[in-house]
């Protein structure tokens, strides 16, 4: 990496950093690019050489959280394993509680259009990583409408437990959901 390149990325980051910063303080719907560039310490010009508008900066960071949370998917090995399951699920629990940004999304009017690109982009992902699987006991159009279910499931207690303030704790939600995941869909895997 060059240092233009290294600088280009330490300002994207420090941007990122800000707005999720500012999550904190504010809905992002209220955060403009002037607190952005104040909070990360760069000049308006800056912002506008990586997003054209806050709206722009949001979407990056709804590809960057789904991509995100599909890193975390790729080393999920789902084995009828109730300690791996719950393992992978607190990991995506620990992950939305502790990014501002995926919180209010998920708990936002703009949730429905984060949880559309995610879940069509998850279904995408798991369809094509299980089509390999010759075994499955599910087959065509009844495995990818239980992905969809899953996903659906997923982010509905995710977005159950953002909107009640994270009162349980992380590991509770986690077992839950490998609770649901080993009785209702790993058998079809």
């Amino acid at each position: 990496m060059n240092e233009s390149d290294e600088r280009y990325s330490t300002a994207e980051d420090a941007i990122f950093d800000a707005f999720f910063a500012l999550l904190k303080e504010k809905e992002f719907d209220k955060i403009t690019v002037s607190d952005i560039v104040k909070k990360a310490g760069v000049v308006r010009s800056t912002f506008y050489n990586h997003y054209e508008n806050v709206p722009a900066l949001v979407e990056a960071a709804e590809d960057r959280s789904i991509n995100d949370i599909f890193r975390m998917m790729e080393s999920f090995q789902p084995k009828d394993d109730r300690a791996i399951c719950s393992s992978y699920f607190l990991a995506i629990c620990n992950y939305a509680k502790s990014n501002p940004f995926v919180a209010n999304l998920i708990r936002s009017p703009r949730g429905d259009a984060f949880f559309e690109k995610a879940i069509t982009m998850f279904h995408e992902y798991v369809t094509e990583l299980t089509s390999v699987s010759a075994d499955r006991k599910a087959t065509g159009e009844t495995f990818s409408y239980m992905i969809a279910g899953m996903i659906g499931t997923v982010l509905g207690i995710l977005h159950k437990w953002i909107s009640d303030g994270f009162t349980e704790p992380a590991e509770k939600i986690s077992d839950v959901l490998a609770q649901i995941f080993i009785a209702g869909f790993l058998p079809y895997l």
